[in-house]
């Protein structure tokens, strides 16, 4: 068997047991779901069914056995109960042990020969409920429908998901939009185009620019904004998720959005020329009839007419156009999908990242050269080489569900070892993210879950004692924050013991007898390597292991770490991590002949800083009625020269906390392709990484972070100098 076919039923086989471990666990909570226990019967059928066609002979006989207990169930003649369940999910591990395997064919293990005598003894048992009493009279149960060699079915959503009203998931409507902009509208700083893009990111857009507003070249004005735009747009989100695309302009601008009905809708062929002209009103019923009379294009004796206009006409065009699209894709039905290695998927985020690089250097040279047409030229490849790189983006990135199924069972598992009652809700499954770190989000949220079950959740006797529900809970949620996802895991436990936490960290030599610190500060303690306040050492915790890797872990994403609790009611840590680690949006700005590039997402204004306030010997200065302390990356990087009398401060957010850093000029935006720093930087405290410019020049990616929490003793030295 060709070992390339070998992995890729490898592949599918991963994937149909992640699904049964999900319904497995909503069948556990809904044991009497018959949709659940056939989905269920499908899954391990499929798997069951092409083991042997790939040469997995003793998974396969081993997954017979339990094809015939799901297949009792089916039938009813056996009761879904938790013995059914605890089998399944062995089953269901040892099945993907022996997928791993090198001899695919050889005999059963002891493990495996003592699951398939309970798989049998399982099956012939006759649960409560199973059959009815045999002194009744019965019809004969129906003979169980063969089961059919099929692709495996979609099986039920294991997370739960927002509520949507009947028929709203899925719907795509149609949507005329007209933006027509001020002409002041770039003195705010607005960029029509970006709210153009986020109307794409909501379905399938035909912006049409409307240029009839344009004046002559003698009498315009270069800062003023001429052009509006009559787009279609086909999707699924709400009215209100359309207005929320043109919130921030809605006094400097008109938008008007109405609904049209497509042909789509009623089944007929797409629209014509005319109903659509008459339908925006842009022509009357009687002038299109005089119209239709001539054996001329519409479109021309329309325009010739002076009936319409060319603006007109070019908008209904394109109207046609995207209904027709539309109807062509819903004839066509699901679109189809098809499997890519990860490893190829990195291969083309790296090439993009270098054709990144190269448009950089190309938009540099024609701005050099000062050629025209080499300038329109390098403009329209940015253009394309930026939508390049977001759909790449795009293919990297996962739901975040995916990793949170995992957490069901190591929940499950964990809450029955420690004689607790914990479920797990997980809100905002279908929130992506980069699949690097999705993969590298799994350990520290085990070790995190692992500790709220472990020291958080209190045992069913003392919820009760407290008043709570024996049953504790832990809540799961993720959502986009900017350029960054928030993950927070939060327990309904007993919350952080502050003082315990405090002594702890005395004894170790963390604190001092009489240090003052604040709370947030205190709760970080836990994350100190070899950090415990456990009593006891279990096989959970208590080792002062795990909650060290998740610090370590986060700063190595370049996220950030929080923990909120309240004694008696719980615990939160919250998760601040960038949406991807190949490609950012960066400022780009300079110290001396040095260039570093600051994280866009994290900056939140740029000011003047004055040569009094440098001058001062402190390290704060007055910004928005506040004082604000700054880093000078001149002193903090050691940077040679002479600073110059006019510099500027970038102010940056960080941890909900703003700092100021000190830089000489600021370009401008950037488009960064992170480059790891090599083995003799890699340690390099204030940087997270490097990327090459348009000449060729390296400039280096500043942490925020890390200078963000420098910036107090910094200032404490300065003041003491």
């Amino acid at each position: 068997m060709n070992e390339k076919f070998k992995e890729s039923f490898r592949e599918e086989a991963d994937e149909l047991l992640v699904q049964l471990e999900s319904i497995l666990l909503e069948l556990e909570e809904r044991p009497a779901d018959m949709e659940l226990i056939n989905a269920a019967f499908r899954a391990i059928h499929t798997v069951k069914g092409s083991a042997g066609m790939f040469g997995f002979e003793k998974a396969g006989r081993f997954t017979h056995d339990l094809e015939g207990l799901l297949d009792s169930c089916r039938s009813g003649r056996r009761a879904v109960d938790k013995n059914i369940i605890n089998l399944s999910l062995r089953a269901r591990d040892k099945i993907r042990d022996m997928l791993a395997e090198e001899d695919s064919s050889g005999p059963f293990d002891g493990e495996a020969l003592a699951l398939m005598d309970e798989f049998r003894a399982a099956a012939n048992l006759e649960a409560s409920g199973g059959l009815e009493d045999a002194a009744s009279p019965k019809p004969a149960s129906p003979k169980p429908a063969a089961p059919q060699p099929a692709a495996p079915q979609p099986v039920p959503a294991a997370v739960p998901t927002e509520y949507q009203e009947p028929g709203a998931a899925g719907t795509a409507l149609t949507y005329r939009i007209r933006f027509e902009p001020q002409s002041d509208l770039f003195l705010n700083g607005t960029r029509p185009l970006r709210l153009l893009d986020e109307l794409a990111a909501l379905g399938q857009l035909s912006p049409i620019p409307d240029v009839s507003r344009i004046p002559l070249l003698e009498s315009l004005d270069p800062e003023a904004c001429y052009v509006a735009w009559n787009c279609l747009l086909t999707t699924a989100a709400s009215l209100d998720d359309i207005r929320d695309v043109f919130i921030f302009v809605e006094g400097s601008a008109v938008v008007k959005i109405e609904r049209i009905a497509t042909d789509a809708d009623e089944g007929e062929p797409g629209k014509r020329l005319g109903e659509i002209l008459v339908d925006r009103g842009a022509v009357r019923p009687e002038a299109l009839g005089e119209a239709l009379r001539s054996q001329r294009r519409l479109g021309e004796v329309l325009v010739e007419s002076n009936v319409v206009s060319n603006s007109d006409l070019e908008s209904a065009l394109a109207e046609q156009a995207h209904l027709k699209r539309v109807q062509d894709k819903q004839a066509e039905g699901p679109s189809s999908s098809i499997r890519v290695s990860s490893d190829k998927l990195d291969q083309l985020v790296d090439l993009v990242g270098e054709l990144v690089t190269t448009q950089a250097r190309l938009l540099r040279t024609s701005t050099d050269i000062l050629d025209p047409g080499l300038s329109s030229i390098a403009e329209q490849f940015d253009r394309l080489v930026s939508q390049l790189r977001d759909n790449t983006m795009s293919m990297r990135m996962l739901p975040i569900g995916s990793t949170f199924n995992k957490f069901r069972r190591v929940v499950r598992d964990l809450s029955g070892e420690l004689g607790k009652d914990v479920e797990l809700l997980a809100v905002g499954a279908d929130t992506e993210l980069d699949k690097t770190v999705i993969e590298r989000l799994n350990d520290p949220l085990i070790h995190i879950i692992r500790n709220s079950l472990d020291h958080g959740i209190e045992s069913p006797a003392e919820r009760r004692a407290a008043g709570k529900p024996e049953r504790g809970t832990i809540r799961l949620t993720a959502e986009h924050s900017g350029a960054n996802v928030v993950i927070s895991v939060s327990d309904d436990g007993k919350g952080m013991d502050l003082q315990a936490i405090k002594a702890k960290a005395v004894e170790r030599g963390l604190l001092g007898p009489q240090d003052q610190i604040g709370d947030a500060e205190a709760y970080l303690l836990v994350f100190k390597p070899g950090f415990s306040t456990a009593k006891a050492v279990t096989s959970v915790s208590g080792r002062g292991v795990g909650m060290d890797v998740v610090k370590r872990e986060i700063d190595s994403l370049g996220g950030t770490v929080s923990v909120e609790s309240t004694p008696g009611l719980g615990s939160t840590i919250v998760l601040k991590i960038p949406l991807t680690l190949a490609i950012i949006e960066g400022l780009l700005v300079r110290v001396s002949e040095e260039y570093f590039v600051l994280p866009l997402s994290v900056v939140e204004a740029c000011v003047e800083l004055r040569s009094s306030e440098q001058d001062s010997g402190s390290r704060l200065i007055r910004y928005r009625d506040e004082l604000l302390p700054y880093v000078d990356l001149r002193d903090f990087f050691a940077v040679p020269g002479e600073a110059p009398e006019n510099r500027q401060i970038v102010v940056v957010n960080v941890q909900d906390s703003s700092v100021g850093l000190v830089v000489d000029s600021v370009i401008g935006d950037n488009q960064t392709v992170i480059k790891p720093l090599g083995r003799l930087y890699r340690d390099a405290v204030g940087l997270s990484g490097a990327t090459i410019m348009g000449d060729g020049r390296v400039a280096l990616i500043v942490d925020c972070a890390k200078l963000a929490s420098s910036a107090p003793e910094l200032e404490q030295k300065a003041r003491a100098s």
